[in-house]
C-alpha cells in the first residue's frame, strides 16, 4: 500500500476519534470516505472538519485553497444498518473508531471484511481492546491492526501500532509508514492490555489517589508538586477531571480485569464515588476541583520536602511500569519512551528518567514501599534488580 494520496482512506464512526482522523488523512491528500450509521452525526463531523480547516487558514498554518480541497477530499456517508458497508468498497484502509465494545467492533470488521477488497487493511481505533480478539472471527485477520490514535486527532502525535497475533508484518509497516506520513509519531506495541500508554501510565492516577486517600496530600498539593518539581504538564487530579472520571475509571477497571487483576492496576474506590456521584470532572463542572465560575482555585501547600516526596513516590512506581513493559517485550526501549514523552507529554523517557536517577535509587523506594505497605501492587520488575546487579558488577570490575 502506498502512503500517500492515491490510497483511499475509509473511516467508520463520526464521533471526536473518527472525525479527527478524516481531517488528517484529507490534509495528507488521501480521498476519504467517512461514514457512520447516524446520518446527522456524519453531517455534523464533515461540517465539524470544515470549519477547523477554515480556522486553520485564518490563521496562516494552511493556504486556503488547501483547506478546501482537503475538505472536498472527504465523502461523507450514512449507513443504514440493512445495507452493510458498501461505502467502503472503493477503500485501500479503513480505520474503525466506534463504540469500545468487542462483540460490536467483532461484528463490523466480519462487515468491513466483506465489503472492502481483499488487499485493503482493515484498522481499529481501540485503546483497550484486544486487536486480536476483534480480528479473531474473520476469514484474513492477517490484514487486521491497531492504529490507536490520541484525541485531539489533529495535535497529538502519537499513534500506537499494534499487530495482533495474526497479521502481516506488511500491514504492520504500512500502518506504520502510513501514521509517519501523516507527520505522525507511530509506535509499535504487543497486544497486551493498554498497549503502551494507557499501561504505563496507570501509576501516575493510580498512586496519586493513593496518596490523597492516606491523606498525605490533598488533590492540589499533589497536583503541584508534578507540575513544579516534577515538571509534568498537568497534575494527576487536573488531568484526570480533564478526561473525565469515568473515562478513566473505566480504563483502570479494564486494564486491571485484563490482567486478571493483578494489583498493580486495582482501581480506586475513590474515584468510584467520584463516578457515582456524577463528579466526572470539567464535562460536570465539578470533579476533583469545582470549575463553576467565580469557585475559588484550591490552594496547595508548596512545602519542596513534601513535594519531592511525591513527585519521589509516584515517578518510581511510572518508572518500574515502563521497566516491566520493557522486560516483557511490550515495546522496545525507544518507543516506550517516545510513547510517554509524544502521547502524554510526560517531561522525560521513564527509561532514560531510570537511568538518570539510577536503577538502584528507583530499586530501593520501590523496595520500601513493598515493605511498608506488604503489597504486591510495589513489587519491582526483575529488570531493575538485573541492572543494579549488572551495575554492581561493572563497579567491581
Amino acid at each position: 500500500m502506498s502512503a500517500r494520496g492515491q490510497v483511499r482512506i475509509g473511516v467508520l464512526g463520526a464521533g471526536a476519534m473518527g472525525t479527527g482522523i478524516a481531517q488528517v488523512a484529507a490534509v495528507h491528500g488521501h480521498p476519504v470516505v467517512l461514514a457512520d450509521a447516524n446520518g446527522p452525526a456524519v453531517a455534523r463531523a464533515h461540517d465539524t472538519i470544515r470549519r477547523a480547516l477554515a480556522r486553520e487558514a485564518e490563521k496562516g498554518r494552511m493556504p486556503p485553497d488547501a483547506a478546501d480541497a482537503a475538505t472536498a477530499r472527504i465523502t461523507p456517508a450514512a449507513l443504514d444498518d440493512g445495507a452493510g458497508l458498501h461505502a467502503f468498497e472503493g477503500c485501500d484502509l479503513v480505520i474503525e473508531a466506534i463504540v469500545e465494545d468487542l462483540p460490536v467492533k467483532r461484528d463490523a470488521f466480519a462487515r468491513l471484511e466483506q465489503a472492502t477488497p481483499p488487499g485493503a487493511i482493515l484498522a481499529t481505533n481501540t485503546s483497550s481492546l484486544s486487536v486480536t480478539a476483534i480480528a479473531g472471527g474473520l476469514a484474513r485477520p492477517d490484514r487486521v491492526v491497531g492504529m490507536h490514535f490520541f484525541n485531539p486527532v489533529p495535535l497529538m502525535p502519537l499513534v500506537e501500532i499494534i499487530p495482533g497475533l495474526a497479521t502481516d508484518p506488511d500491514v504492520t509497516a504500512a500502518a506504520r509508514d502510513l501514521a509517519a506520513s501523516w507527520k505522525k509519531v507511530p509506535v509499535v506495541a504487543r497486544d497486551t492490555p493498554g498497549f503502551i500508554v494507557n499501561r504505563v501510565a496507570r501509576p501516575f492516577y493510580g498512586e496519586a489517589l493513593r496518596l490523597l486517600e492516606e491523606g498525605l496530600a490533598g488533590a492540589a498539593t499533589i497536583d503541584w508538586a508534578m507540575r513544579t518539581i516534577g515538571g509534568f504538564r498537568m497534575g494527576p487530579f487536573e488531568l484526570m477531571d480533564l478526561i473525565g472520571n469515568d473515562v478513566n475509571f473505566a480504563v483502570t477497571r479494564s486494564v486491571f480485569e485484563a490482567f486478571f487483576f493483578d494489583p498493580r492496576y486495582r482501581p480506586s474506590v475513590t474515584q468510584q464515588r467520584q463516578v457515582e456521584a456524577g463528579l466526572l470532572g470539567r464535562k460536570t463542572g465539578r470533579g476533583y476541583f469545582d470549575y463553576a465560575e467565580g469557585a475559588p482555585a484550591p490552594a496547595p501547600v508548596e512545602d519542596a520536602a513534601l513535594g519531592q516526596q511525591i513527585v519521589d513516590r509516584i515517578v518510581a512506581m511510572l518508572i518500574n511500569e515502563a521497566a516491566e513493559a520493557l522486560r516483557l517485550g511490550i515495546a522496545t526501549r525507544e518507543d516506550l519512551d517516545l510513547a510517554m514523552t509524544r502521547g502524554v507529554n510526560y517531561p522525560k523517557g521513564l527509561l532514560a528518567w531510570a537511568d538518570e536517577l539510577g536503577p538502584a535509587t528507583v530499586l530501593s523506594r520501590l523496595e520500601a514501599l513493598q515493605a511498608e505497605y506488604g503489597e504486591e501492587r510495589y513489587r519491582p520488575s526483575p529488570l531493575l534488580r538485573r541492572l543494579v546487579r549488572q551495575r554492581r558488577h561493572f563497579a567491581d570490575d
